[in-house]
């Protein structure tokens, strides 16, 4: 479970702002969003598939980027 205590002279804003990042690196929206609705299985293998592509492609720009300067 994720604590954030206000600190002195801390405004309530930072102490939101610090929760929030720590919820994420915990990766608890991110599981929250996940189980909010049902994936199909093959729907669910498909939008990994297309991740890794979109990864991969990202890296050969990267790559080019590096062969062209």
């Amino acid at each position: 479970m994720v604590t954030v205590y206000v600190k002195e002279k801390e405004s309530l804003d930072d102490a939101l702002r610090r929760f929030h990042k720590l919820i994420e690196k915990e990766g608890i929206t991110a599981k929250a969003k996940e189980i909010m609705y049902y994936t199909k299985p093959s729907q669910a293998r498909r939008e990994k598939i297309n991740k890794l592509k979109r990864k991969l492609e990202k890296k050969k720009r990267k790559e080019e980027l590096k062969k062209n300067h």
